[in-house]
């Protein structure tokens, strides 16, 4: 990064993770930029404390870092990242008085971001592999465990469309796309992929 073009710091611009929302504008020297990487969390130099400033230190509402992106020029930061809470210190989801939902029901907030945080969350149990996971019991087992586990619980789904329980219908649902999640993990892939060829198609 070029920390020379603004006399130290760099503009950061912190974006949600799974909704794609901006949620605020922070500036960063290069000991920020080092601290945000090891310890995970946003940490700004703030002009006004004239020290480094972790977001959430008092309000507990940290930024998880996901991502950190350089633009072109290597003067501004695009940090994608996961809020504990609500970013702005008056209450609000983003420092720009925004409401932060993804573009999904307007019933259900999350909408169909959750998704994404289930394949992070899938996608870090295999980087990690921690013990008395369900998930990493099948990256262990291997892919054509991973891919019989789709295909049963494909079948199971199949079974339940027969029948008039619509509880036991969705739960199939649930059970066969998180198999499919870990399935495209575990090949290297992403449910983006997915969508990008679906998008393709409708194009």
């Amino acid at each position: 990064m070029d920390f020379e073009k603004l006399n130290g710091l760099v503009p950061a611009i912190i974006q949600d993770a799974s909704t794609d929302t901006v949620l605020m504008l922070g500036f960063m020297n290069s000991e920020a930029l080092d601290r945000t990487r090891e310890e995970g969390k946003v940490t700004f130099f703030s002009r006004t404390k004239n020290r480094l400033w972790t977001k959430g230190e008092e309000s507990g509402n940290f930024l998880h870092v996901v991502e950190i992106l350089e633009d072109c020029d290597q003067d501004t930061l695009l940090i994608k990242a996961n809020p504990a809470g609500p970013v702005c210190h008056t209450g609000s989801d983003t420092c720009f008085n925004e409401k932060n939902t993804s573009s999904g029901d307007s019933q259900n907030p999350e909408g169909l971001a959750f998704i994404v945080k289930l394949q992070q969350l899938i996608h870090r149990r295999k980087a990690e592999m921690p013990e008395d996971s369900y998930t990493t019991s099948l990256f262990n087992a291997g892919i054509n465990k991973i891919a019989q586990k789709v295909g049963e619980e494909a079948v199971e789904l199949v079974i339940e469309a027969k029948d008039s329980n619509d509880e036991l219908f969705v739960n199939e649902a649930a059970d066969l796309l998180y198999h499919l999640l870990v399935l495209l993990t575990a090949k290297g892939k992403d449910i983006k992929d997915v969508v990008a060829v679906l998008e393709q198609r409708h194009r």
